[in-house]
């Protein structure tokens, strides 16, 4: 795939303004508030594994509406005290998976949670267990446009809500510090932890991966690739359509909640990138508001930097937590 997009001078200063709409905020905070109030506990039940290195928890907590999410909580076996934890959240398609697919970060001494991600977990992976029991209206086949007559009606509501709602599931959980809680993903997983740095105070850092749902006004006819491309094809059906589906997207823009996240990211994003293109991925990084830094990948498409990644990550946490970063030094309670 040749370059298509911007040169990478352009991108580091690629910072459209792209407003918000007025009552984004007081939406965000009401959504939030409607269903952090419902009465639902967390339950965290072990799991007998053939892993002897790490304990496993099957959790489940209350997420948008109070629906039950699925989540794996794993550690390494016998660590003693609370740990930092990364809260991972996956990508377009997939689900939590199995328990022996997720031994990376435990292996390094840290506590890990994956959600899963409601309606999805079957396309790739090894599968999910969470239910979306929410209607929605006509819409092309995937999630993308799952409700997106209204941004009350729409799917990465109760998508990020439900994020939001892990981070305050996990800073409960037995053998874990509160104040050291790291939020992940890539591509839709990169998309929702952006989203959950925007709306959740006192994270640790967010690890920001290609991430989906940025600067959905470009992406969308920019390339045609899914997910955006689900978008192109529902307005090519309904095309009275367009401001109101504008306005459904604007209301989970990645470069919204950017300007309003202040953990120090670590972001990546690559040039031949068809799925996520690099200037969704500069307008959200460009416009976020903590400390950063990011990694470009030249000659790679959407897997960016693939397994080379997690070593990256785990140096970025280790950098944070000596305050040996230059780009993150002295920014957040990790140590």
């Amino acid at each position: 795939m040749p370059r298509f997009d911007m040169p990478l001078e352009a991108l580091r200063d690629y910072a459209p303004e792209i407003e918000a709409p007025d009552d984004f905020d007081t939406f965000w905070a009401t959504t939030l508030e409607e269903s952090r109030a419902l009465d639902a506990h967390v339950t965290v039940t072990p799991v007998v594994t053939a892993l002897t290195g790490v304990e496993v928890h099957d959790v489940t907590f209350p997420g948008f509406a109070g629906d039950p999410v699925k989540a794996w909580y794993l550690r390494p076996a016998g660590a003693p005290g609370p740990l930092p934890v990364v809260v991972e959240y996956v990508g377009y398609g997939g689900g939590r998976g199995l328990p022996h697919e997720h031994l990376a970060w435990p292996s390094a001494g840290y506590a890990y949670v994956v959600m899963d991600s409601r309606g999805q977990g079957s396309v790739w992976g090894g599968g999910g267990g969470t239910a979306d029991p929410h209607g929605a209206g006509p819409a092309v086949p995937g999630f993308t446009t799952r409700g997106i007559e209204a941004p009350e009606t729409y799917y990465y509501r109760r998508l990020f809500t439900d994020a939001v709602r892990c981070v305050d599931a996990v800073r409960g959980l037995p053998g874990i510090d509160p104040a050291r809680v790291v939020v992940a993903g890539v591509s839709q997983g990169g998309g929702t932890a952006l989203a959950v740095a925007g709306l959740q105070d006192g994270l640790a850092a967010a690890l920001v991966d290609v991430p989906f749902c940025c600067h959905f006004s470009r992406a969308v006819g920019m390339t045609d690739a899914d997910p955006y491309a689900e978008v192109a094809r529902y307005l090519a059906v309904h095309r009275d359509r367009v401001d109101t589906v504008l306005r459904t997207l604007s209301y989970v823009d990645g470069v919204h909640f950017a300007r309003r996240a202040t953990a120090p990211a670590f972001f990546s994003a690559a040039l031949l990138d068809v799925i996520c293109p690099p200037s969704t991925v500069f307008a959200a990084y460009n416009r976020y508001a903590g400390p950063k830094d990011i990694t470009v990948y030249p000659y790679n498409n959407h897997e960016g930097g693939g397994v080379a990644r997690w070593p990256e990550h785990a140096r970025f946490l280790a950098d944070l937590a000596t305050g040996t970063d230059a780009a993150v030094q002295g920014a957040g309670p990790w140590s």
